[in-house]
């Protein structure tokens, strides 16, 4: 007589085992960075005691501030308020700029790829106005565009368009001819051929390109507003703090900054994860 065994209650991917065991993966990813911040704010706070240090520690950063970190989202007119609303004006503008500089990009980039004769041509011009700073390009931009607005996302376009377009242009180039000789046999058309083999091979590029310009385009509108007076943003706000001497809110910016700059990183890495496929990632 055979007895027939009951199925176990609970499979092994659901045991506690299990999840212990990815519990202490995320302790194991979390811990190691946990402990360097630390680290780092004591050192910094220990700098901050030697006599004669110009910076304040952490400690009297977050008294002097407290109100802007309580209180982000506070509006009194016109130029007071809170950093909310700071780093969300430049975001707006940094996302304007860079939704331009990604649609020249990838389209100069694609013709520039495909096109040797043109790729030589317009390659030192492109060499040239690359390394140009941001800061460079504010007063040409004052000058031609007249008001601050547009300038500020000139700038961004002018800084962030160059890895979009060189990165695009290089992803091309590097499709298989293979590819391409399968395409002929196919006879396939202009639109079925970029929509199939051109734009699907050269999204690992493209993206690469993009995730280098979100930071050349957030660390762009952070140097144009610095020297252009009178607009909501948060370089506007470091200057105005510098101006009146307020050290510590320039810290608490910083950290607005290097946040939000990593945020817009990984959710460009997000994206790239959830569009390539696991082998082209």
């Amino acid at each position: 007589m055979t007895i027939a065994r009951k199925p176990p209650s609970e499979t092994w991917l659901d045991s506690p085992f299990l999840a212990r065991l990815k519990v202490k993966e995320r302790l194991n990813d979390l811990i190691p960075p946990t402990i360097a911040i630390i680290i780092f704010l004591t050192l910094w706070q220990l700098f901050s005691l030697l006599p004669g240090a110009a910076l304040p520690g952490p400690i009297q950063v977050v008294q002097d501030t407290w109100i802007l970190i309580l209180y982000p989202f506070y509006d009194r007119g016109g130029t007071d308020k809170g950093l909310f609303w700071q780093v969300a004006a430049s975001l707006q503008r940094v996302a304007i700029g860079y939704i331009f500089a990604a649609i020249v990009g990838i389209s100069v980039g694609v013709l520039v790829g495909l096109n040797d004769t043109l790729s030589k041509a317009l390659d030192p011009i492109f060499q040239l106005l690359r390394t140009v700073p941001p800061l460079a390009w504010v007063p040409i931009a004052l000058a031609a565009l007249q008001q601050n607005q547009p300038a500020a996302l000139f700038v961004i376009f002018i800084t962030s368009v160059w890895p979009i377009l060189i990165n695009t242009s290089v992803g091309v180039r590097q499709i298989p001819q293979d590819y391409n000789n399968v395409a002929r046999v196919l006879q396939l058309s202009q639109r079925k051929y970029f929509f199939k083999v051109l734009m699907p091979a050269s999204l690992p590029y493209i993206f690469t390109g993009l995730r280098i310009s979100i930071g050349l385009a957030w660390l762009a509108i952070i140097a144009a507003e610095i020297v252009m007076s009178g607009v909501i943003g948060i370089g506007s706000f470091i200057w105005n703090s510098y101006q009146n001497g307020e050290v510590s809110e320039i810290i608490l910016s910083l950290f607005y900054i290097g946040m939000v700059g990593l945020l817009l990183d990984k959710s460009l890495a997000w994206l790239q994860t959830a569009i390539l496929p696991e082998e082209q990632r």
